[in-house]
């Protein structure tokens, strides 16, 4: 046991009133953060461990009770010492969607997610959290050249190639902080997605939200790093969510297909940071696992830059990097 557990466990046994407890663990996620599944009595609950010199628990806190303000389901926050970085929570058990999801389960599934993102992008947040602005965007998207084209594949941009960069970046920006901005989850996706029995999903993994893009939580869901599915289906699934979210008055385009823009545009410039962040993972944390799921990523972004003329450079730029062949996608 390390000294980090052992001081866990201290703090826990105060928490639980001295009562017996097993520890197990229940998961690590591409933080610091570790989560642990408490056996106490006959119920189970979380505790939390994110150190203090890399996470702050404060925002999970103050996140959650936006969460469960707005009547949704997210672990509630049973005790707390944030000067040590522990957390107890209730437990919204181990079936997260990703293990759920196939063809039957997914209509049901995907209208519950959807349904608890209305309610969630319906939160009032101005002021309250950190503005999805022009520099976090750009920083984001920096970690594609930083780690995905200098460590992962070896590469240095030229001059023209980064002259490309900068001129997608810009113009994913533009078109992203123009959209309709409302409360964002930021990783609202098939891993942080619990089947609850009850006012399914269960959320998790919400503490870095912010205020920005009302598209950016439905590419997280719908074009998924770790599941994918036919673009037609896509396509319905985001237009079944693109329909209440107008009646519940969301800032959102009532044309569907400048909508579908706006979510195509979004999820280009997710997925240029995601492909930075795994390759991150993989060669500064050693989560090598991370690798699998770039090819999927890749295919999204491949074919968002093939389907806008403003974005053909960027798949160009791609092509010389990968040294591959364009791929051919629906046109809008």
């Amino acid at each position: 046991m390390d000294n980090r557990q052992q001081q866990l466990e201290t703090w826990l046994s105060t928490a639980l009133n001295s009562a017996e407890f097993t520890l197990t663990t229940a998961s690590a996620d591409a933080s610091f953060r570790r989560y642990f599944r408490v056996k106490v009595a006959d119920k189970t609950l979380i505790v939390m461990d994110a150190p203090p010199t890399h996470e702050s628990c404060a925002p999970f806190v103050q996140v959650a009770q936006l969460l469960a303000g707005a009547g949704l389901n997210a672990p509630k926050v049973l005790a707390q010492d944030l000067a040590q970085g522990f957390l107890l929570l209730s437990d919204l058990g181990d079936d997260t969607y990703l293990s759920k999801l196939n063809n039957e389960t997914a209509p049901e599934l995907y209208k519950n997610a959807t349904d608890a993102l209305i309610k969630m992008q319906g939160i009032s947040v101005t002021g309250i959290l950190p503005n999805y602005d022009a520099t976090l965007l750009s920083r984001e998207m920096q970690l594609f050249p930083d780690w995905y084209v200098a460590q992962h594949l070896k590469a240095s941009l030229t001059p023209e190639q980064q002259v490309v960069l900068n001129n997608t970046f810009k113009l994913l920006n533009e078109n992203i902080l123009a959209q309709g901005q409302v409360f964002v989850h930021r990783d609202y996706h098939s891993r942080n997605l619990m089947l609850t029995t009850e006012n399914n999903p269960g959320i998790l993994d919400f503490q870095d939200a912010v205020y920005g893009a009302i598209s950016y939580d439905l590419v997280s869901l719908l074009k998924d790093a770790y599941i994918g599915w036919d673009e037609e289906q896509v396509i319905d699934w985001a237009v079944r969510y693109w329909q209440p979210a107008k009646k519940a008055g969301l800032p959102i385009s009532d044309d569907f297909s400048e909508f579908y823009r706006d979510f195509e545009w979004m999820g280009a410039q997710r997925h240029i940071k995601v492909l930075g962040i795994f390759a991150r993972l993989s060669h500064r944390d050693g989560k090598h696992s991370y690798l699998n799921d770039m090819p999927i990523v890749m295919a999204y972004l491949r074919k968002v830059c093939e389907r806008y003329v403003e974005l053909r450079p960027m798949l160009r730029l791609l092509n010389q990097l990968e040294q591959s062949q364009p791929q051919v996608g629906y046109t809008f």
